[in-house]
């Protein structure tokens, strides 16, 4: 007999399916040889020109590198991070004369004056004059107005006054960026030209305002009450605290207790609800409200 031949359908196709694949696998080769490949994290149907290379030993050695590379950089910008949350999270770690200063302080108790004060002189750490701070929680928020210090706050206040005569030059220095002044009182005249740089003013609290004196007719005379040892309180913006000087540790305690109970008074005893009691770099002591 003689052969058989049997036709399979469907062949043709299947010849023309090879074909194309063979092709689509030389166009392949053709352009690794060319240097162009894909690396993983580029976008699908990307491709990397590997400048160089001529062989495929070499672009594979060029894509390794370039993973490497991509890994390094990754890895860094990761440890930086890391490294930016560990310095925000560190947590303040005090010397060793501030632990023993805050070891000497019953903090569950609530001090006599007089008591606080000799103990605020034992517990102080710098070797400068430093301020005597007391720091108020009140029954609520935006309380405000000035209290006369019988023997001041040990501070040299600057004042400036705003009047008719000062205003434009004032308003200029400012407009530059220059504040040579602690406080500034306004003659009632010159607000409006005052509020050209009210921007620069307000943030630092020394905008003139009728609520604590600044704005008068009479600016020279404030100026001189200021001078003096007058000066204004107010609660903080978001929370009912005030923060107030009344003195340097160099003041007698006498002097520093007249100077607290004459705050305590312009404010009112009935609107404090706890007081504490510290210099500029010492531990807080709580004292009784009397």
């Amino acid at each position: 007999m003689g052969k058989i031949k049997s036709a399979i359908i469907g062949g043709e196709e299947e010849l023309e399916l090879r074909d194309k694949k063979n092709r689509q696998r030389e166009e392949k080769k053709k352009r690794e040889a060319s240097g162009k490949v894909h690396i993983a994290g580029s976008k699908g149907g990307e491709k990397t020109k590997i400048v160089g290379a001529t062989s495929e030993e070499e672009i594979e050695k060029m894509v390794k590198l370039a993973k490497e590379a991509e890994s390094m950089e990754k890895e860094g910008v990761e440890t930086k991070r890391k490294s930016e949350k560990e310095k925000e999270r560190k947590p303040r770690v005090r010397g060793k004369r501030y632990k023993e200063a805050l070891i000497k302080i019953d903090h569950a108790k609530k001090y006599k004056l007089e008591e606080a004060f000799k103990l605020l002189r034992e517990i102080h750490l710098a070797k400068f004059d430093e301020s005597v701070e007391v720091h108020l929680n009140v029954v609520e928020k935006g309380l405000r107005g000035m209290v006369s210090l019988p023997h001041g706050t040990g501070k040299k206040v600057r004042v400036v006054v705003a009047d008719t005569t000062t205003i434009d030059k004032l308003v200029a220095e400012i407009e530059k960026g220059i504040i040579n002044f602690d406080s500034l009182v306004a003659h009632p005249q010159v607000m409006g030209k005052l509020g050209k740089v009210a921007k620069f003013l307000g943030p630092k609290g020394l905008m003139p305002n009728p609520k604590n004196g600044t704005i008068s007719p009479t600016p020279e005379k404030v100026a001189e009450k200021i001078k003096g040892g007058e000066a204004s309180w107010k609660t903080e913006s978001d929370f009912p605290l005030i923060h107030q000087v009344i003195g340097k540790l160099s003041f007698a305690d006498k002097q520093l207790i007249e100077n607290y109970q004459t705050l305590v008074k312009a404010i009112g005893d009935v609107k404090i609800q706890a007081v504490t009691l510290k210099s500029s770099m010492s531990p807080g002591i709580k004292i009784q409200i009397a």
